[in-house]
């Protein structure tokens, strides 16, 4: 072996250019499949973005589609476990023109029963009820309230139910008059009870006087309120405390029952 350098290479300068490419004769082209590979790489990029789009789009739909109404009323048959006590039962409850004369009243939650089996916290006719209709009762939450001059004593009550809304609804117009909570049924004066539409629920109240006198049978809220009414319920106002603390509750109820407004991806743009 020796070392020297081949007589074809000159040390220091640079390679001869290659020769150049032959003109294609007449009639021929050169191949395309570099171009081509590159024009359907672009194309099926473009259709995995628009499908990753449209998917994207179809599901920001969903999410903003409302819930039916049927899968609305069963969601709030849970809200006497989801939703905070004090949205149920408010601390304070204003009511502006609510008493006799269109006087203003204000209500002070005073007593808060733990929530309870249906057996537990409804009277028997109240059961049966429930089970003649084939309602059913899942649980009962209740609360005391009392007007600002401390004379009077309000019960409102719950009664969440597994029903659909016809079989809640047929409870209308059947209810009595409902059991007291901080007070005995003895001392019942006014009341009043209604089947919510937004939930499958029933809203009832029941008033008292808070010196714990015995009454006859307690009366109907709406006959106590009536102008020509006679008797110390009426004239105390006892069917307006009934009526107005059953209509605040039931609202409240109504605003944690309806599903939340959500913008869509159209209305926020």
């Amino acid at each position: 072996m020796t070392t020297t350098t081949p007589r074809t290479a000159v040390l220091g300068e640079p390679d001869p250019p290659p020769p150049p490419t032959p003109p294609l004769p007449v009639g021929t082209h050169r191949p395309r499949g570099r171009l081509f590979a590159a024009v359907l790489s672009g194309l099926l990029g473009l259709g995995l973005l628009g499908g990753a789009g449209i998917g994207t789009w179809v599901e920001q739909r969903a999410a903003h589609r409302p819930l039916p109404a049927d899968a609305v009323y069963r969601k709030a048959g849970s809200l006497w476990r989801s939703a905070p006590v004090d949205s149920l039962f408010p601390p304070v409850l204003a009511g502006q023109a609510t008493g006799p004369g269109g006087s203003n009243r204000v209500w002070t939650r005073i007593a808060l029963a733990p929530d309870a089996d249906c057996p537990a916290a409804l009277a028997p006719d109240w059961q049966g009820l429930l089970a003649a209709t084939g309602t059913g009762c899942t649980r009962v939450l209740r609360a005391t309230y009392t007007d600002a001059t401390r004379s009077s004593l309000i019960t409102v009550g719950m009664v969440f139910t597994p029903a659909d809304a016809p079989a809640t609804a047929a409870l209308t117009a059947r209810l009595t008059a409902p059991p007291a909570y901080g007070f005995a049924d003895g001392q019942r004066a006014a009341w009043t009870a209604s089947v919510r539409a937004e939930a499958p629920v029933v809203v009832y109240t029941v008033s008292a006087f808070a010196d714990g006198r015995s009454l006859d049978a307690p009366r109907p809220a709406e006959d106590a309120m009536k102008k020509d009414a006679t008797g110390a319920v009426a004239q105390a106002g006892l069917g307006h405390e009934a009526k107005a603390v059953a209509d605040r509750i039931g609202n409240g109820l109504a605003l944690l029952a309806a599903p939340p407004v959500t913008p869509t991806p159209e209305a926020a743009r």
